[in-house]
C-alpha cells in the first residue's frame, strides 16, 4: 500500500487494519481532525488492493464518519451555538436559515459531496438547530456509503487516476453534484405540487 503517496505511518496503519483503519481515519476526519482527501484516498488504496471487499470498506468509511459525526453532532446540541458561528461566519444566518427549512438536504448534500465541500459546519448546525437524530443519521448515511461505495467502484475500473482526477477537479465535480441535486430537488418539488393541484 501507498502507491497514492499517502503518510507512511497512515499507509501501514490502515494497511494492518484494513477496514477498521479506514472506520478510524473516518471517524477522526469527521469529529476531532480534518483530513481533507484521506478518507477518500484510503477508501480508493484499499478497492485497488482488494476490489471484493471494496463494499465492506465503504460501509466501514461510512460507519466511521457517522460516529464521528453524531459525536460532533451532540456536542453541539448541548451548546455548540457560539462554535459554530465562530466556523460558519458571516454565513451563519443563512446556514441556520437553510438547516430550519431543509434539515435533510442540511446532512445529505454534505455528506455526498466530496472535499474541497464544507462538511463540519452543516454538522454543527444541525446539532445546534436541534435537528432529529433520525432524519440526521439517515441523511448522512444515504450520502456517506454511496459517495465511498461511487469511489470504490471507480478504482476497480479505472485505477489510481480516480484520486488524481477528485484532487484536480473536486470543486468541478462538487458544483456538477450540487446542480444535479438542486435540479432534481426542485422537480421533485414541482411534480408534488402540480400533483397536489391536479386532485
Amino acid at each position: 500500500m501507498n502507491r497514492l503517496k499517502l503518510p507512511h505511518w497512515l499507509a501501514k496503519f490502515v494497511a494492518g487494519m484494513g477496514g477498521c483503519g479506514l472506520f478510524a481515519v473516518a471517524f477522526l476526519d469527521s469529529s476531532v481532525l480534518s483530513f481533507p482527501f484521506v478518507t477518500d484516498a484510503l477508501m480508493i488504496e484499499l478497492s485497488l488492493e482488494n476490489p471484493a471487499r471494496m463494499p465492506y470498506y465503504a460501509a466501514m468509511a461510512a460507519l466511521g464518519s457517522l460516529v464521528g459525526s453524531i459525536w460532533l453532532y451532540l456536542l453541539a446540541k448541548k451548546g455548540g451555538e457560539e462554535f459554530f458561528e465562530r466556523r460558519a461566519g458571516t454565513q451563519a444566518m443563512k446556514v441556520k436559515e437553510w438547516t430550519q427549512k431543509h434539515a435533510f438536504l442540511t446532512v445529505f448534500i454534505p455528506s455526498i459531496l466530496p472535499p474541497p465541500f464544507p462538511f463540519k459546519v452543516f454538522i454543527l448546525a444541525e446539532g445546534v438547530f436541534q435537528v432529529p437524530m433520525k432524519t440526521f443519521v439517515l441523511g448522512l448515511l444515504l450520502g456517506r456509503w454511496p459517495r465511498y461505495l461511487a469511489e470504490g467502484i471507480l478504482a476497480a475500473r479505472y485505477g489510481e487516476g480516480v484520486l488524481r482526477f477528485l484532487m484536480a477537479h473536486g470543486s468541478m465535480s462538487v458544483a456538477s453534484i450540487v446542480v444535479t441535486i438542486i435540479a432534481v430537488y426542485v422537480a421533485s418539488r414541482w411534480l408534488s405540487s402540480h400533483c397536489h393541484a391536479t386532485k
